[in-house]
């Protein structure tokens, strides 16, 4: 029996929507200006950083259709606000874009583009305060996986680090690899209960993505 494809639910309609670039700068300065609301008085400079990159794996797209792709370009922006002792908290965008191998009802492989967008929001942790800075990160938020006529929201989780390379005390190289967790499924039951507790059984579908990218920081 063919395999179906859940990507034609939907029917024909449009193409996942692009994020244009001035789409792109309204979304950071939203962002800058959410965050600059908790940022102490005597807090560090607000950083915001635009990047591209490469991310690898589907994870998502595996478990309902047949993929020839394992990675794709991404792009997005990160807001920093620092909060102290190197600590800073983060929110952060990334979107990839490019076009997947399916299969349509009758079985045969069909290719339609599709996004998968990461909005994350969490906290990093920098080690130094000189022009070179090592950081780590930890992030939580929404994945969007879209493709024509319809998409699927998931909650994710995001780890990973990298380091601050700043030529000047306004603007620097950013270089970050993360790792994204995206709960695809899950389902629990219940096992050997007792008078005050049960024995819980998990069953979680994780799909898990990796970017690697580099931007400019801006500091201000």
């Amino acid at each position: 029996m063919p395999r179906r494809s859940a990507f034609h639910r939907g029917g024909s309609g449009a193409g996942p929507s692009r994020v244009l670039p001035a789409q792109l700068v309204t979304v950071v300065t939203v962002l800058a200006g959410a965050l600059a609301i908790v940022r102490p008085a005597a807090a560090q400079r607000i950083e915001v950083t635009p990047f591209a990159g490469y991310r690898f794996g589907w994870g998502y797209f595996e478990f309902i259709a047949s993929s020839d792709f394992d990675g794709a370009p991404s792009f997005g922006a990160a807001v920093d606000v620092p909060i102290g002792h190197g600590e800073a908290v983060e929110v952060l965008f990334t979107r990839q874009e490019t076009r997947l191998d399916v299969l349509d009802p009758y079985g045969q492989p069909t290719r339609v583009p599709v996004t998968v967008d990461h909005w994350q929001f969490g906290g990093t942790q920098e080690f130094g305060r000189g022009r070179v800075r090592p950081f780590v990160a930890g992030t939580l938020g929404l994945t969007r996986y879209a493709w024509p006529g319809d998409s699927e929201v998931r909650f994710s989780l995001g780890g990973g680090g990298g380091v601050k390379l700043f030529a000047t005390r306004h603007v620097g190289l950013r270089l970050d690899g993360r790792v994204y967790a995206t709960f695809v499924d899950g389902d629990s039951t219940a096992g050997i209960c007792s008078p005050g507790f049960c024995f819980i059984h998990l069953d979680v579908s994780v799909a898990w993505q990796a970017d690697f990218t580099a931007g400019v920081t801006f500091a201000f």
